[in-house]
């Protein structure tokens, strides 16, 4: 659970993503909402801000989302998702002949994240993203082109606009979680910090359950519309339904602003043949291009991006380490590495300095902010790398204070820094736990972490039918059971796999 402790972090350093997505929405809020026609329906309704303003609000928030999970830099999957997305975004609503031309003249980003979380979104203006881990569970172009039809129509429908007109000034925290972006799992996003709060968790419940209704006709409709075999996207979702059972993520059915996936199982083929009744043949499957595509991509954390073991942390891409005390959670991001103690009242964050020039600029650049305090400061050496530390009073507007501890090293033509804090009376405690964690930073010199691999699909053309049981080996990677592989596969370990088949088997 995300203590109200980590909130004021957030909220005292406002360049992460959330806060910067509100900030930026209430400002638009404030703004007189307005009345433009819709390009799915054709007709005039109120929005909580112009076309223009949502290709402001998708610009300015796409870097933000492109550093909290990174890009997956795969050039060959990257331009496979683009094609893809294009496709049908030319037969959808912002590209007809009557559709008006500020839309038409709107260009679309279609963008893979470096993220293991089988997870689509959109931004307003023409941002639509898919995880590489979506990337994972599905079977074929056909599926692809659904799931992207569906986040293009969410951008086409102007559901995040909708909502902001909608909801209250008071609940402008779910708009930015139609922003920042919905899991097509039905399963409610993380925090920043990945720790799941229910505050948390229902900022990325926005939606209607009539706008992802919505979606899913328009993703039909798209792929429908350039023949793929729609209905194939059923088996996806009854895959995600697993997942969702097997991870006990599911939430409520009335909590949830998503269909239930076995409705959307069910809905997916009919919404397919009523675009089949209207003379739009659906033969396109594309299985075979689809996984020599996705051949290797990887499966799950990334350990050459950074990982935990034993209490250490380990970065063999970056080629350092340092421990962090027993108990405490370690949350790795693109952006940021953070240990949090079990009882969530301290915590210590390291972030690479990319504006400072030396450790101790980059303290006194912290700690120099408007409202800290400094107690003591000074140079440090540890590990054979120039340091240097400091310790820092702040006061949150609800009066209480904070005291931090700040260390920065110099490592690799990089500045690693450490910020570390609790509230003020409970510093004497924390404090050796601080410094030991941040002064344990040094140089990562075992070989065989420094050549850790990731987790890839292998992609495989069955040559023999057979259960698909036995084409899993005896012993799979990162702890990764046969199960999650049957369903990363949209079949069950008893299924025969019949000659010709496809599957995905994970390998390190």
């Amino acid at each position: 659970m995300l203590s109200k402790f980590l909130k004021r972090y957030y909220s005292m350093n406002i360049s992460h993503i959330r806060n910067g997505l509100l900030i930026l929405l209430i400002g638009l809020f404030a703004s007189f909402c307005v009345v433009q026609r819709s390009p799915v329906t054709g007709k005039k309704r109120a929005y909580g801000y112009s076309w223009e303003k949502e290709k402001e609000i998708g610009k300015e928030a796409n870097q933000q989302v492109q550093q909290q999970y990174g890009v997956y830099n795969n050039e060959q999957v990257s331009n496979y998702v683009k094609d893809i997305g294009q496709k049908v975004l030319s037969v959808s609503h912002l590209r007809r002949e009557d559709t008006p031309q500020e839309y038409k003249d709107t260009k679309f980003h279609y963008q893979v994240l470096n993220s293991p979380v089988a997870n689509a979104f959109a931004l307003p203006g023409g941002y639509v993203y898919i995880t590489r881990g979506l990337l994972g569970y599905l079977e074929n172009e056909a599926q692809l082109a659904v799931v992207l039809g569906h986040e293009t129509g969410h951008v086409a429908a102007r559901h995040a606009s909708q909502q902001a007109f909608e909801q209250q000034v008071g609940q402008i925290a779910l708009i930015g979680g139609a922003v920042a972006g919905q899991e097509l799992l039905g399963v409610p996003g993380q925090s920043i910090l990945n720790l799941g709060s229910q505050a948390a968790k229902y900022l990325f419940l926005s939606y209607s359950r009539d706008d992802e209704r919505e979606a899913d006709r328009l993703g039909v409709e798209y792929a429908a519309m350039q023949h793929y075999r729609a209905k194939d996207a059923a088996g996806f979702f009854e895959a995600l339904k697993r997942l969702t059972e097997k991870s006990g993520q599911s939430i409520p059915d009335w909590q949830s602003t998503h269909p239930d996936p076995s409705e959307r199982a069910n809905t997916i083929p009919q919404l397919a043949q009523q675009w089949k009744e209207k003379g739009y043949e659906q033969n396109v499957e594309h299985t075979d291009k689809y996984m020599q595509t996705i051949d290797g991509i990887v499966y799950g954390d990334n350990p050459r991006e950074g990982f935990s073991r034993d209490g250490k942390f380990y970065h063999p891409d970056l080629k350092f380490q340092f421990n962090f005390p027993d108990s405490w959670q370690i949350v790795n991001q693109p952006n940021l590495v953070a240990a949090v103690n079990k009882d969530q009242d301290a915590v210590s964050i390291m972030q690479v300095d990319s504006k400072s020039e030396s450790p101790q600029a980059s303290v006194i650049e912290y700690v120099s902010q408007d409202g800290y305090t400094v107690q003591s400061q000074g140079k440090v050496t540890n590990n054979g790398l120039n340091g240097y530390e400091a310790v820092a009073n702040a006061t949150a507007d609800n009066g209480t204070e904070y005291r931090f501890y700040v260390y920065s090293v110099s490592y690799n033509k990089n500045i690693y820094r450490f910020i570390s804090y609790c509230v003020a009376d409970k510093f004497a405690a924390y404090k050796p736990l601080f410094v030991k964690t941040s002064n344990s930073f040094k140089a990562l010199t075992d070989q065989s972490i420094l050549d850790i691999k990731p987790v890839r699909l292998q992609t495989i053309k069955v040559k023999n039918p057979a259960p698909f049981s036995s084409f899993l080996p005896d012993k799979l990677p990162m702890d990764i059971t046969k199960e999650e592989i049957a369903i990363l596969n949209q079949l069950k370990l008893n299924d025969t796999v019949e000659k010709g088949s496809w599957i995905k088997i994970p390998r390190q």
